[in-house]
């Protein structure tokens, strides 16, 4: 199986949530790159698109919001997807004024996913997040963990539906 994670990161949590994916998918060809450097070439012989973004005032970065963009509108069809985030948990935030803006508007990850399927991926997973302790982080404990038995779960998930 062929995956592209497609990541950007601003203080490293989010790189490191990625690293742990690829780490986890040791028997699959796994090419990892930022958002900006993506072109054309590693898009076409993908089976499994994943895209991840901390969460910048409740939404995903630029660049990530602009490699989504330049996509063609059936760019992903037949291309199974996973979206994630970074993000302070709202029960870690202490104004409560801002837990409520963070209910209304969410995290990046479910945008991410909503994007990806407008572009016609076909989304194994729910949009995840994985948690960092503040506003530069660092993770919380254990999130490396989780996100490697996330991505082995999607690749588990794409390979029984591809058997069907």
């Amino acid at each position: 199986m062929n995956v592209l994670i497609v990541c950007d990161s601003v203080f490293g949590n989010t790189q490191k949530i990625a690293d742990a994916m690829r780490s986890a998918m040791d028997s699959e060809k796994v090419v990892m790159c930022r958002p900006h450097e993506v072109t054309a070439g590693p898009l076409d012989h993908i089976d499994m698109l994943i895209v991840g973004s901390p969460t910048r005032a409740f939404h995903p970065t630029k660049p990530t919001t602009d490699f989504i963009h330049r996509l063609s509108p059936n760019q992903l069809k037949g291309v199974s997807a996973l979206a994630f985030d970074t993000r302070i948990a709202s029960q870690d935030v202490s104004s409560k004024a801002l837990r409520i803006v963070i209910k209304l508007l969410g995290y990046a990850a479910k945008k991410i996913a909503k994007k990806l399927h407008h572009k016609r991926a076909h989304l194994l997973l729910q949009p995840e997040g994985f948690y960092v302790t503040g506003y530069e982080g660092p993770l919380k404990e254990g999130e490396c963990t989780r996100a490697a038995q996330w991505a082995r779960a999607a690749i588990k998930l794409s390979q029984a539906n591809n058997k069907d």
